[in-house]
């Protein structure tokens, strides 16, 4: 599970009080689990606070309003990308106003996100785990020899 320290804790839960009307609308929407996904809103990640998070399928949705315009929140997102991509994390940037307008449409491709996501992760847990050598060569040579 990601999360972040006490701070972060503390501003995510002032945030959730907070959300933008963007925000809201999908969060109604969410909230409802649609196709099984849980979401979690207002969820810290480090120092960043993600708009919303799927942990099942490690997915961060951020929708972007107008303070997500300009110079410095391009470079806030690329640090907020680099650290959410160490962590295994996928983010999915989502304008506020497509969900104004459009709703369905949104929720929609949030939900073939998730679900493509989840493929890939059963994909990689269905395949068998390296060996640490390989049996059909024999056994790791003995100490002290070298193998030919």
């Amino acid at each position: 599970m990601i999360t972040g320290p006490r701070d972060t804790l503390k501003r995510a839960r002032k945030l959730r009080s907070e959300m933008s009307l963007s925000e809201r609308m999908l969060w109604r929407i969410r909230r409802g689990r649609p196709d099984g996904f849980k979401f979690r809103r207002q969820h810290p990640a480090g120092i960043y606070v993600l708009d919303f998070y799927c942990p099942a399928v490690r997915l961060a949705i951020e929708v972007d309003g107008q303070t997500h315009d300009g110079e410095r929140a391009a470079q806030q997102h690329i640090a907020r990308a680099n650290f959410l991509k160490s962590q295994h994390v996928a983010t999915l940037r989502v304008p506020a106003t497509a969900i104004m307008t459009n709703l369905k449409t949104a929720v929609t491709r949030i939900i073939e996100v998730c679900k493509e996501r989840a493929m890939k992760i059963s994909e990689r847990q269905d395949k068998p785990p390296v060996p640490l050598h390989h049996p059909a060569d024999g056994p790791p040579p003995r100490a002290g020899e070298d193998r030919l």
